[in-house]
C-alpha cells in the first residue's frame, strides 16, 4: 500500500492472467461472515456534517473537476490536495480559491512523493476524500481513507479484483464510513427520468436491460508519461473481459433494484472478440521500437457479458474502447408494458404514449421526448438541473452527483449509491475475465451484502 506508483504500477503486477482468475474465483466463491462488531452499510446514514472538510487525491483531468465543483457547493471547505505532480496540485488549489477564497483559504498541498497521500490523511483528517487515480490505486486508497476516519468517494471502478472488493466492504462495515464509487452516469437527465418512470410502474415488471461503455479512446495512447493513457494502455494489454462496466450498468441496476430488496446479481457469462485494434493502431501510429509496439495486447476489442439475476432477469453488458464507432451506453430497460432506451433516447409503451403515439410499434423520440421531460423529469433534476447545466461536466451529471454527495453528508442521509452497489458493478470485470478464461463458463457473483440486500431499501425518487 505504501509503494503505489502510477508510473511503474505495471511492473508490480506479475501474476499471469490464469493465476489472477484463480485467485478471483476463490475470493468470490464463499459467503464471508460479517465481523460481529461491523455495521451493515446498505441504508447507513452517517452523523450530519454541517461543514464538510474535503481533501482530494489525484487532480488530473477528472480530479480537477471534482475539486472545482465541490468548492462551489455550499457547506464545503477544501482543506487539502495531493498529487504526484506539483503543477496539478497548484492548479486545483488556484481554482478552488477562485471559487471562494473565504471558505477555501487554507488548502494544504502534498506532491512529489508517491506516499504523500498517506501523510495528508494523517495530518489533515478530512471528513471526505475524493480519489481520482489509476485503477490499481483505488482499493488501497479508499481502505486507508476509511481507516483514518474519512468517508471515501472514488472514481470507477471501486477495485479491479474480488479480493480487494471484499476488503473495501469489510473496511466500510468495520469503520462505519461511507465508501461510494462515483458513478456519475446515474445522475444524467435521461437516466434520472428513466428511474422515475420505472418507479411509477410505467413499463411494468422488468425483464431485460442493456448497458454498455462504447467509447473509442485510442487517442489516449498519446498520453505516454502523464495522463490516463499512460497507465490505462497497459490494462488494455494485460487485462481480460469488460474493463469498464459501470457507466452502463449502474443506471440499469438501479432501475431494476438490484441488490436493493427486489432482486440481485446472480451469475455472469462472458465472451470477447479477437484483440486486433490496439495492435493495429500502435503499428500505424508509432515506430516499431516504441513501447506501445512492445506490448502484447491480450484483451479482445469488444466484450459482451450476460448477467442473470436472482429472479431470472437478464442484463447484457458490452464494452469497447477501441473500435471506430459512435459513443453509446445503450441504457435500455425492457418491461412487460414497455421499453425505455437511449442513444438515441426513445420510448415505447403498450397502448402508446398519450398524445404522441397510438401503440408500441412506434417510438417516441426526437422533439417529442421534450413532452416526456416535462411530465417525467426526476424531481432532483428539476431542482438542480439548471445549475448543473451551467456548471457543466458531462452535461451536468457530474455536478448533480457531487451536489448530492455533499447534501447527503450535510443532512445525515444514506447515499444514493452504497458500497455494495459499487462492488457488484465493479465485479463484472474480474468475473468476465474468469468466464473468458474458462470458455464462457458461468461465474457466480459473491454476495457482498451477505443476504442483506433483501431488506435494503430501494433507491427513492427524492425530491
Amino acid at each position: 500500500m505504501n509503494k503505489i506508483n502510477r508510473r511503474n504500477f505495471i511492473k508490480k503486477t506479475s501474476l499471469s492472467g490464469a493465476a489472477i482468475a484463480t485467485a478471483n474465483a476463490l475470493s468470490g466463491s464463499a459467503l464471508k461472515e460479517r465481523d460481529l462488531k461491523s455495521q451493515y452499510m446498505g441504508d447507513f446514514a452517517a452523523t450530519k456534517i454541517d461543514k464538510v472538510k474535503v481533501a482530494f487525491i489525484g487532480v488530473g483531468a477528472r480530479g480537477t473537476g471534482h475539486a472545482k465543483q465541490i468548492a462551489s457547493i455550499k457547506g464545503t471547505e477544501v482543506v487539502a490536495i495531493c498529487d504526484l505532480y506539483k503543477d496539478l496540485a497548484e492548479r486545483s488549489k488556484k481554482l478552488c480559491v477562485e471559487v471562494d477564497n473565504s471558505r477555501h483559504n487554507d488548502i494544504k498541498l502534498y506532491h512529489g512523493d508517491e506516499n504523500n497521500w498517506v501523510k495528508m490523511l494523517k495530518e489533515i483528517r478530512p471528513d471526505a476524500v475524493f480519489i481520482s487515480t489509476n485503477w490499481d490505486n483505488h482499493a488501497p486508497m479508499v481502505i486507508k481513507s476509511m481507516e483514518m476516519g474519512s468517508h471515501a468517494f472514488v472514481e470507477v471502478p471501486m477495485a479491479t479484483n474480488l479480493d480487494d472488493l471484499w476488503k473495501v466492504v469489510e473496511t466500510s462495515e468495520q469503520t462505519t464510513r461511507h465508501c461510494m464509487m462515483m458513478e456519475n452516469v446515474n445522475y444524467g437527465r435521461d437516466e434520472l427520468m428513466f428511474l422515475n418512470m420505472c418507479r411509477k410502474g410505467l413499463i411494468g415488471d422488468f425483464l431485460h436491460a442493456e448497458a454498455a461503455y462504447i467509447h473509442e479512446l485510442r487517442f489516449q495512447m498519446e498520453e505516454q508519461e502523464r495522463g490516463t493513457g499512460s497507465w490505462r494502455t497497459h490494462h488494455y494489454a494485460k487485462g481480460r473481459g469488460n474493463l469498464y462496466p459501470t457507466h452502463g450498468l449502474g443506471p440499469v441496476a438501479q432501475y431494476m433494484n438490484l441488490s436493493r430488496g427486489d432482486d440481485n446479481f446472480n451469475s455472469l457469462i462472458s465472451y470477447s472478440t479477437p484483440a486486433l485494434g490496439r495492435k493495429l493502431y500502435a503499428e500505424k501510429n508509432y515506430s516499431s521500437d516504441h513501447k506501445w509496439n512492445k506490448l502484447n495486447y491480450l484483451n479482445g476489442d469488444l466484450n459482451t457479458s450476460i448477467i442473470k439475476t436472482t429472479l431470472g432477469r437478464t442484463v447484457m453488458v458490452q464494452w469497447d474502447e477501441t473500435s471506430p464507432r459512435p459513443y453509446s451506453r445503450h441504457n435500455l430497460i425492457q418491461g412487460t408494458k414497455g421499453i425505455l432506451a437511449g442513444f438515441p433516447t426513445r420510448i415505447a409503451l403498450e397502448g402508446g404514449v398519450e398524445g404522441i403515439t397510438k401503440n408500441h410499434h412506434s417510438w417516441v423520440q426526437g422533439d417529442d421526448i421534450k413532452i416526456l421531460y416535462e411530465k417525467y423529469d426526476h424531481p432532483l433534476y428539476k431542482r438542480v438541473g439548471e445549475e448543473a447545466r451551467r456548471m457543466g461536466g458531462h452535461g451536468g451529471m457530474d455536478f448533480i452527483m457531487r451536489y448530492r454527495i455533499i447534501e447527503c453528508l450535510r443532512q445525515g442521509k444514506p447515499l444514493d449509491q452504497n458500497v455494495y452497489e459499487g462492488c457488484f458493478w465493479s465485479a463484472v470485470t474480474p468475473l468476465s475475465a474468469d468466464s473468458i478464461i474458462n470458455n464462457g463458463a458461468p461465474q457466480k457473483f459473491p454476495d457482498f451484502t451477505r443476504g442483506n440486500w433483501k431488506s435494503t431499501n430501494k433507491l427513492e425518487v427524492i425530491s
